[in-house]
């Protein structure tokens, strides 16, 4: 009896507490972290008991009846990163809760990558998604941005392979690579950019200089790759890649994975190799063009609402074969090449790298640290390491192949800071400095005249922009940038060569030792470089957007076009360099219209760029050496004026089906000579077809035919002495191939395998026709057609 009365007592006195004790309340305020505004409809979840609130207009909330103790909240808001916190509730508690409110977090927590931030407000841009990009994990970033209208490649072959815009590439073209600027001796026409293409989440593409921030040089424009954010919470999540191809028999492996944790800490870890073999035309295999790649990173940090910091390591090196019949020993075998259509050199299909190829290592280390302030901004530091080091191996005749002919070692280091002043809801500014240091070193002992010399680099860059939102229509965006770069070099000249490029009179204080036969010359040159950027956005009543943009661009002269003076043996050229070489200075005119209607849209993109004191390379004369007679290219300056029009359209013509289509012109001119540039890219026509079906497991089919059109705007020929025939003969150099049609086939189906693990297969064949082609902008059409069909299919497996 008395232990029941007791186990009576015990319970009344419970209870008794209970209803004594759960009465206090949490309540507070939800707002914006920078600017203060109170924001309406965001979610309080207390975690352990369900109870939620949901704040009013004025950014009010208030839960009642709550036991005293500690709880995990839970604050979201459609627009803003989720928060999680743990709060100690005694009585009544208030609680100021302050969200990061802009839409740059929204995109970035998006761990698929395909919420995208526009990087400018008024310049054209486009984006490359992850789905995109995923179809591309055998090849390179210069086929996937492609799809990008305004965007073609300069090719050496099928494996190497440069971005251009607008009709510029080179280093005309910036490449970002997770908020670091590759330097990996984009001024060789035959040297790809050395990245992963893999390692990237999502590519935004800037087409000019608008993007002050990223650097003021960038006259062709800016490729921007990014990593998606990893979310704040605790998760392990990754994806694994399998390629099969049949043009080059190989294929393509990628693996990466992703470990974070509720406190911000979070790893992630990827890593690809790629092999192939000997690709094939329609009619012939393309011999000696096979590629080995391998690519690694690793990068870790914290990241949390106020601050922040993370390091990464990157890894890449690939071995790439140079198509056999692009090596010539002379002019006659260029003529041969020309004029006989097929290659002089057709060997069984091997896997063995052979001389003549490239072997490139590219190491990219970065520490970044971010710091908020209330009511104020963002403040970035970052320090990056590159170090790229290129070999290039001729066919050596009675010597060892394992001598590289060219021998390059490229360092870097970089330091830049910026702040964002992004409190305001009005306006945003953006502010930053940059220093970097460069040095290269050509190892001397190639047993052949070095084509670029040692020497240091050193820039310093200033920057401001800003946008500020006029009216709920307009927006204006405007920028400054001032970059300084010295040049100090160390070169040998021949003594014949100094004195007939007229050296001898304008650069005699230049001469550090004579040799007799050989001068070592110290050039030290300083660039003091300005941009600028205005443009406006303005919404139509209708919906519609038209944006207008000038850019102001100025671009030192890289090494490559002051000191080329030698044999390029990838290239089968002699090229010259000019010391007189300046600054080259863009005047960029943009306007983009897009508009979006109920079933259909439609983009359209004219543009003007003036460029004084373009800097070019062209095919000149020949040269007679001991190895035979090479045509010589030389680097010159001259007025040039490029006009262009991209347009978009796309066509939702039902639920399922979809249509899009693309158009792009660029007009190259040089104005002081009247006559075409070198190197445009031809008119090209793109259309595809898309039919989905969500319910038979995201089943999608696409058919894509393009068209490439004639290019008929080109640079006069040149008329060469031919040992063989003892006379002068017209070289054919600068004549375009033909107009060409391909079409390509895609379909891919996505399977659950239980629970969030999915795997995704997709079949893709290109050059469906095996049509015989050859493009004006694949330095090899002189020697080979291009790619015959190709069958690629895909196992992706996310989990």
């Amino acid at each position: 009896m008395k232990a029941l009365l007791f186990i009576s007592f015990v319970m009344m006195s419970h209870l008794f507490m209970v209803a004594q004790d759960c009465n206090a309340t949490l309540k507070g305020q939800v707002v914006d972290y920078h600017s203060k505004i109170e924001l309406n409809n965001a979610s309080i979840l207390i975690v352990e008991s369900s109870r939620m609130a949901t704040t009013d207009s004025s950014g009010m909330f208030s839960i009642v009846n709550l036991c005293p103790g500690k709880y995990l909240i839970e604050v979201s808001h459609p627009e803003c990163t989720t928060v999680l916190m743990d709060v100690e509730i005694r009585g009544t508690t208030n609680l100021d809760i302050k969200l990061e409110h802009h839409l740059e977090e929204l995109d970035e927590v998006n761990v698929v990558g395909d919420a995208i931030k526009n990087k400018t407000k008024t310049a054209q841009e486009e984006q490359l998604k992850l789905k995109t990009l995923e179809l591309y994990s055998a090849g390179n970033l210069g086929d996937a941005l492609k799809e990008l209208g305004g965007v073609s490649s300069l090719n050496t072959g099928a494996n190497i392979v440069k971005p251009t815009i607008h009709g510029l590439t080179g280093s005309r073209v910036l490449i970002l690579n997770d908020g670091v600027r590759m330097q990996d001796m984009e001024w060789g026409a035959e040297h790809a950019p050395n990245i992963d293409i893999n390692s990237a989440g999502s590519i935004s593409l800037i087409k000019g200089a608008s993007a002050l921030q990223y650097g003021g040089d960038a006259i062709g424009g800016v490729i921007i790759m990014e990593q998606a954010r990893v979310p704040a919470k605790d998760t392990l999540f990754g994806k694994t890649q399998v390629t099969g191809m049949s043009n080059g028999r190989g294929g393509n492996f990628n693996s990466e994975l992703t470990r974070a944790f509720g406190g911000g800490w979070f790893v992630k870890a990827q890593g690809s190799y790629k092999r192939l073999g000997d690709h094939e035309a329609p009619d012939y295999i393309l011999s000696n063009t096979g590629i080995q790649e391998m690519g690694a990173s690793l990068k870790f940090g914290k990241n949390e609402f106020t601050w922040g910091w993370d390091a990464r390591y990157s890894y890449f090196d690939t071995e790439i074969a140079v198509l056999r019949a692009s090596h010539i020993g002379n002019v006659d075998d260029l003529i041969r090449s020309i004029n006989s259509g097929e290659p002089s050199v057709i060997r069984p299909f091997t896997y063995d790298l052979q001389n003549p190829r490239q072997k490139v290592k590219h190491h990219l280390g970065k520490l970044r640290y971010y710091k908020r302030f209330e009511g104020l901004g963002k403040w970035n530091l970052q320090y990056d390491f590159q170090k790229n080091r290129r070999f290039e191996f001729d066919i050596r005749r009675g010597e060892s192949d394992d001598r590289a002919s060219i021998d390059l070692d490229l360092t870097t280091h970089t330091l830049s800071t910026d702040f964002t002043w992004d409190a305001k809801q009005e306006y945003n500014i953006q502010a930053g400095l940059l220093a970097r240091y460069q040095d290269n070193f050509a190892n001397p002992e190639t047993g052949v005249r070095r084509l670029i010399p040692d020497y240091n680099k050193y820039d310093l860059g200033a920057f401001i922009t800003g946008e500020y939102k006029a009216t709920d229509r307009l927006l204006v965006e405007a920028g400054f940038r001032y970059d300084f770069t010295r040049v100090d070099a160390k070169k040998f000249y021949r003594t014949s060569r100094w004195e007939e490029r007229g050296y001898d009179t304008e650069f005699q204080d230049l001469i550090i030792e004579d040799r007799g036969t050989d001068l070592l010359v110290n050039p030290v040159f300083d660039y003091h470089n300005f941009s600028a950027t205005t443009g406006l956005s303005y919404f139509l009543v209708d919906g519609s957007n038209l944006k207008f943009n000038y850019a102001l661009a100025q671009r030192a002269p890289n090494p490559s076009e002051l000191f080329s003076d030698g044999l390029h043996h990838s290239a089968a050229r002699i090229e010259l360099g000019d010391l007189r070489i300046d600054s080259e200075t863009s005047h960029k005119f943009t306007t983009t219209y897009h508009k979006e209607f109920k079933h259909w849209g439609l983009t359209i993109e004219p543009y003007v760029n003036w460029i004084s004191d373009f800097i070019l390379l062209e095919p000149a004369d020949v040269e007679f050496t001991i190895r035979g007679a090479f045509p010589v290219w030389e680097y010159r300056q001259t007025d040039a004026r490029l006009l262009g029009l991209d347009v978009n359209a796309h066509t939702d013509w039902t639920n399922n089906l979809r249509t899009d289509h693309s158009f792009s012109l660029v007009k190259g001119k040089d104005v002081e000579n009247e006559s075409a540039l070198i190197n445009i890219p031809a008119a090209n026509f793109r259309n595809r077809i898309t039919y989905t079906k969500t319910d038979w497991n995201n089943f999608e089919v696409f058919l894509t035919s393009t068209y490439v059109f004639e290019q008929n705007e080109t640079p006069e020929n040149i008329f060469v002495f031919s040992p063989e025939q003892q006379e002068e003969v017209l070289l054919e150099i600068n004549t375009a191939p033909g107009a060409y049609h391909l079409l390509s086939l895609g379909s891919q189906m996505e399977f659950s395998l239980g629970g969030k693990t999915r795997l995704t297969t997709a079949l893709n064949i290109t050059n469906l026709l095996d049509t015989n082609y050859r493009d004006y902008l694949n330095r090899q059409r002189f020697f080979a057609d291009d790619l015959g069909r190709n069958f690629s299919l895909q196992l992706k497996l996310n989990y």
